[in-house]
């Protein structure tokens, strides 16, 4: 039996393929922005950061979280740049015409036995889903010309080549989705990390013998509050995050599967 294998495709999306560069670049950001701007003297009394922020100043009352503020801002940063990343990779994965309608029409060409024209619309659609159909239509045309397969055999090799073109693409859609996944407990924790040692320092203010040290008292309150809010920012967007760009992955994958059981089912009927 002759070789029915075809060139894989190349791989329509691109990205961040090392998610560890974005974190240490954020987190060099995240230390300059907590050393240079939160902690800028001008933001607090008598321009020494160890004083009280300036009434109103919500950027000394950032600083005043303490060190877990920049490994939490790295959290949160990483988040929005993987975040950004994952929409330009996914939307070039979506092709430059509106995918619904692109699996209505390579539908319709096949329905048709329009293979040419199926071609030249995944050559103008382009993406995930177009690199698959494609690959399914050139091992469409050539089991077709090979007489030595029957119709099982042509059937399997066609729905082989549908498995190992979105082998191809899947992964790469879901590439660094884990990352932004892990950020969902690992920020939630850190900031509740920071809120413990927040009210630890707060507490050692009041069992001071005497007067409590009201400075001591004020930081540890506002380190506690600063790291739950970013604890829970960071969680936050996390989620929205993945669940959104997992919902587009299962639609691409959807219209992968739908194309795909059509173009089987093409071959089924045109070679009775």
């Amino acid at each position: 039996m002759k070789s029915t294998s075809s060139k894989p495709a190349k791989n329509s999306v691109g990205g961040v393929r090392s998610a560890g560069i974005v974190l240490l670049i954020c987190f060099i950001i995240a230390v300059c922005l907590f050393n240079f701007v939160f902690g800028n003297p001008a933001n607090f009394m008598n321009n020494d950061p160890n004083n009280h922020p300036l009434p109103g100043n919500m950027l000394g009352t950032i600083y005043k979280g303490g060190v877990i503020v920049p490994v939490l801002q790295t959290l949160f940063l990483t988040v929005l740049v993987l975040s950004v990343e994952r929409w330009f990779a996914i939307r070039k994965a979506n092709g430059s015409g509106n995918l619904t309608k692109f699996v209505r029409n390579v539908k319709d060409c096949l329905e048709k036995n329009d293979l040419e024209g199926a071609r030249a619309l995944c050559a103008k659609q382009r993406g995930s889903v177009a690199n698959v159909v494609l690959s399914a239509l050139e091992t469409y045309s050539q089991v077709e010309k090979d007489e030595t397969l029957n119709k099982e055999q042509s059937v399997a090799a066609i729905q082989k080549r549908l498995e190992e073109a979105t082998a191809l693409e899947l992964p790469t859609l879901e590439q660094n989705l884990p990352v932004i996944a892990t950020m969902t407990t690992l920020g939630t924790l850190v900031g509740l990390l920071g809120t413990v040692i927040g009210m630890i320092r707060a507490f050692a203010a009041l069992a001071n013998a005497g007067a409590p040290d009201s400075i001591a008292l004020s930081t540890g309150i506002s380190e506690a509050l600063i790291n739950t809010a970013f604890g829970i920012a960071t969680g936050a967007c996390a989620v929205i995050s993945y669940n959104y760009y997992t919902s587009k992955i299962d639609k691409l994958t959807y219209s992968i599967d739908e194309v795909g059981f059509t173009i089987v089912s093409a071959y089924a009927v045109a070679h009775k």
